[in-house]
């Protein structure tokens, strides 16, 4: 998530969308299968908080990178 992507359309949006999804899972799911495993009640709770976050922080990403493109309010 670290490089900028245009998105053009729809079309743009969803191949993003599921690329980063892909990431976001590799990462953290792998970390939450793994604390599910062989942690504690606090590990998996800290992995799913990550998770969580990663999914957050994708979702502000696309947010202001359409607020940066947004027209200026006229008011």
């Amino acid at each position: 998530m670290e490089e900028t992507v245009q998105i053009g359309s729809r079309g743009d949006f969803g191949v993003w969308a599921i690329e980063v999804a892909k990431q976001i899972v590799s990462e953290q799911g792998f970390e939450l299968a793994r604390a599910a495993r062989d942690g504690t009640e606090d590990d998996v709770r800290a992995a799913g908080n990550a998770l969580g976050q990663a999914i957050t922080n994708a979702l502000l990403e696309v947010f202001d990178g359409l607020l940066e493109d947004a027209p200026a309010d006229a008011s």
